[in-house]
This record gives structure tokens, C-alpha cells and sequence, in this order.
């Protein structure tokens, strides 16, 4: 437990804010743009904004936790973290896990309280605000194993960053579609998928991840 302590904390100190490798705050303030933006962009029907506005916040939130893809595992892998971590009997596996779990507390519990305001910003009601608080509690965490997943495979590869948003936002799909489904089929069943699926990527993540980069780390 004192190894996955120490990882954790490391990894929470290098993603927070204030950190010199990844700002929370900038997924945070690229979310309430586009909601901030969003009313603009349709118009003061105030029926059309609140009919969609539950979408726009889904697809901000996918698009705010490809940001900091780039900067998840590259640096730890091309400054050979990982081959020390290897001699000391950590596995990559475990690594991958607990970046995993840093990751989402860098991005997700800052969404789920900044759609507050956004559900002010796009004009949606308390019902409707409750399903999407509900939705991105069970979907943030595959969008963060999806994150991990995509940056593993794409560590060390020139122009990683513009390559992990587009294999992200296809993967990304399954969980946009039930937790922004969810709105309109009354909420409990689009949210269970959702938190199925998140659950299917967080338990293949450390896997998928720890291989890749082992992968990268021998070729």
C-alpha cells in the first residue's frame, strides 16, 4: 500500500493544479467555454437550449478530458521512469492503474461540479441537471481509462497529441450515446450502461496500458 500511496501521491501533485506537467484547470475552463459559448452559437430559443443543452455538456466533457492526453504517460516513459520502476518490481500494470485513478480526479470531480454552472449557462432544469450529474459520475471514469488506454498506445509517437483526440472520440462514442441518451429515456437505464462500460474500460485499462508500454519501452 506505501508503493501505490507514493505513486498516487506523485501522480495527484504532477496533475493538480499548480503542477508544472498537467493543469486540472484547463479541461475546467475548456468545459465552461463551450457551455458559455453554446448559447451563442443556437440562439435565445430557450426550449432548444434546454432540449440540448444536456448533450452540449456531454460532449464538453469528452472533449475537455482528451486534453491533457498527451501529457499522461510520454514524459514518464521517454525520461525512463518506467524502466526504474521496472527494476524495482513495479509493474506497469500497477503504474497504469494508478495514473489511471489520478487522472480521473484531476478532471472528473472538477466536471461533474462545474456542470452547475453550466446547466445555468445552457438553461436546463434541476431534472435534467440531475441525470447529467448522475451520468457523468458513472461515464468520467471510462473517459479517463479510454484517456489512459489511447495514451499508452500512442507514447512515443511524433504528433501523439492530434493522434490520441482521434482514436479517443470514436471509443468515446458508447458513452456518449448512453449517458447523453439518458436524457430523453428517463435516466436509469442509459446511466447503468454507462457505468457498465466505464467499468468494462476501467478493470481492462492497467492491462491494456501496461502492455503497450511495455511494448514501447523493448521495441
Amino acid at each position: 500500500m506505501s508503493t501505490l500511496g507514493a505513486l498516487l501521491k506523485r501522480d495527484l501533485a504532477a496533475f493538480l493544479p499548480g503542477s508544472t506537467r498537467g493543469n486540472s484547470l484547463l479541461p475546467l475552463l475548456f468545459f465552461l467555454a463551450v457551455a458559455m459559448l453554446y448559447p451563442f452559437a443556437i440562439g435565445p430559443d430557450a426550449e432548444l437550449l434546454a432540449a440540448t443543452g444536456g448533450g452540449v455538456i456531454w460532449v464538453a466533457a469528452l472533449l475537455a478530458a482528451i486534453l491533457p492526453l498527451d501529457r499522461l504517460l510520454a514524459p514518464d516513459v521517454e525520461n525512463g521512469f518506467f524502466d526504474q520502476w521496472a527494476l524495482r518490481g513495479i509493474a506497469e500494470e500497477m503504474v497504469v492503474a494508478v495514473r489511471l485513478l489520478a487522472h480521473w480526479l484531476s478532471f472528473g470531480p472538477f466536471i461533474i461540479l462545474a456542470a452547475f454552472p453550466a446547466s445555468a449557462l445552457v438553461g436546463i432544469d434541476n431534472e435534467t441537471l440531475h441525470t447529467v450529474l448522475l451520468g457523468l459520475l458513472a461515464g468520467t471514469p471510462g473517459l479517463a481509462a479510454i484517456g489512459i488506454i489511447i495514451a499508452s498506445v500512442t507514447v512515443g509517437l511524433k504528433g501523439n497529441a492530434a493522434l490520441s483526440g482521434l482514436l479517443t472520440i470514436p471509443l468515446a462514442v458508447p458513452l456518449l450515446i448512453f449517458g447523453a441518451g439518458s436524457l430523453s429515456s428517463g435516466g436509469e437505464g442509459g446511466i447503468a450502461l454507462t457505468g457498465a462500460i466505464s467499468l468494462v474500460l476501467v478493470a481492462i485499462a492497467p492491462f491494456a496500458g501496461g502492455a503497450a508500454i511495455r511494448a514501447a519501452r523493448e521495441g
